[in-house]
């Protein structure tokens, strides 16, 4: 990359990254479960996803395997039931510690209140909008740690929420994504990733926590 499209793509991810959290405070006041909240979630997908084409080309990245380059499917979703079946582990750890469950609670107070469909919907594009704009554009516009960077990152944007589980959650799903997109220099592998540990535990974690 060129230093101008590196400069370039600083500046529209930069841009981006005040615009999202603008739209994320807004997002934060609005009735979780509320029509307005879905709506507002779907605008804040649609940010990351605009600022990650707009600061350049995003690829879906390929790996290698028995000698052949191909994309990355089966591992990255197999990745993500791992995940998944470790936080469901951890679930049934955490619900037997107050303050934590209420954390994790709230969050399923909203899948609660929704509807299932809706639900799936939402949380599936905001997944492929989050690392679309992290590890799509901000990885592509970090030149030294991108996979710490954008991990810290995407942690902060998660803490603005004020929920504790949801920022550790993004710290561990941050890296092993970030490590993905650093293996198959593309968006396609922590996408599915991303999508297949959210699903799950939208799922998953009301009926462990009796929502």
């Amino acid at each position: 990359m060129s230093e101008r499209a590196l400069r370039r793509r600083r500046i529209v991810t930069g841009a981006f990254v005040v615009l999202g959290a603008i739209v994320l405070g807004t997002l934060l006041r609005l009735e979780q479960g509320s029509t307005a909240f879905v709506v507002m979630s779907l605008v804040l997908a649609g940010v990351w996803t605009v600022g990650a084409f707009a600061s350049g080309p995003i690829y879906l990245g390929r790996i290698t395997v028995k000698d052949m380059e191909v994309r990355p499917i089966v591992q990255p979703l197999l990745i993500g039931a791992a995940l998944a079946g470790v936080f469901v582990l951890g679930a049934l750890v955490v619900r037997e510690i107050g303050p934590l469950a209420d954390q994790i609670r709230n969050v399923l107070g909203f899948a609660s209140e929704g509807y299932l469909p809706v639900l799936v919907v939402v949380t599936a594009v905001n997944g492929v909008a989050e690392e679309l704009f992290f590890r799509g554009a901000a990885y592509a516009a970090i030149s030294k740690y991108p996979v710490a960077w954008t991990t810290v990152a995407y942690t902060i944007a998660t803490a603005a929420t004020g929920n504790v589980m949801l920022a550790f959650a993004a710290i561990l799903l941050g890296v092993i994504t970030g490590l993905q997109r650093r293996a198959s220099g593309g968006i396609l592998a922590p996408i599915l990733t991303h999508c297949t540990w959210s699903l799950t535990m939208l799922l998953a974690l009301p009926a462990i926590f009796g929502v």
